[in-house]
């Protein structure tokens, strides 16, 4: 028997924190792990995905009506987001993710300290994005594609980070384009998981109505509450990030 009142709630809520801040499949994959523990890694891994497009192609175009999102960079750091993200499976046939997470959990800190060191970093616009930045957004996009591909916890917020620091957006310009690159990179990933083995796609797709629904209410409170509220958001999500990758690297 499906517990619709979980997965539910799991898929709304993950919906709701992806949209603002990325770190949805913090909720929605140990929900999933719980409730189908016979069912293969990669079939879960797909379904969470299926549910998680929706509610970040939900975001996107809310964030796109009122966002301007700099698509000069942008549109580049996907493309070269998405090849990172297949070198990065590869990369796994030759060094173990384990091998990550002390780093993950160093460079997690290190955003966290100075995120809330910095009061006013991403509080607003700080300088306009120019042509020449087309290449540093394709680095950029490329390196992080490749961290998702080969570990991936935290891809979001550093996504938002990086933008942040490297091309002067505030949060909710970050936020709205790093929705650019987790939609492309969850299309690739449900691509992926879809050849390598059946998904859940009954569960998926109500679980996908209820992210998109959760989306939306997460959408619509960093639109309306602005930078600040996205900064709170960010710092709790690394937060809980770091605690559990500690808490990972110990058991």
């Amino acid at each position: 028997m499906i517990d619709w009142y979980i997965l539910a709630p799991a898929a709304f809520f993950a919906g709701m924190v992806d949209a603002v801040v990325g770190g949805g499949g913090l909720i929605q994959i140990p929900v999933l792990l719980s409730q189908f523990p016979q069912t293969a890694i990669p079939t879960l891994f797909g379904t969470n995905k299926l549910s998680s497009i929706a509610g970040t192609g939900a975001a996107l175009w809310r964030y796109a009506k009122s966002v301007r999102i700099p698509w000069i960079i942008v549109l580049p750091a996907t493309a070269a987001a998405l090849i990172g993200a297949w070198g990065g499976a590869a990369l796994v046939a030759w060094l173990p993710r384990e091998t990550m997470r002390p780093l993950v959990v160093i460079l997690m800190i290190v955003v966290a300290v100075y995120t809330f060191m910095k009061k006013d970093f991403g509080q607003q616009v700080t300088r306009v994005v120019e042509g020449g930045d087309r290449w540093k957004a394709a680095l950029f996009g490329g390196v992080i594609g490749l961290y998702d591909g080969f570990f991936g916890p935290g891809t979001g917020s550093f996504l938002i980070f990086g933008f942040i620091r490297l091309f002067g957006m505030d949060f909710v310009q970050g936020s709205a384009s790093a929705k650019v690159i987790n939609f492309a990179t969850n299309l690739s990933a449900i691509a992926f998981f879809a050849s390598h083995g059946p998904l859940l796609w009954q569960i998926g797709l109500v679980m996908a109505v209820c992210n998109l629904l959760g989306s939306w209410v997460g959408t619509h409170l960093a639109i309306k509450h602005g930078a600040a509220f996205i900064r709170k958001a960010f710092l709790l999500v690394v937060l809980i990030l770091i605690v559990k990758q500690v808490h990972d690297l110990l058991a």
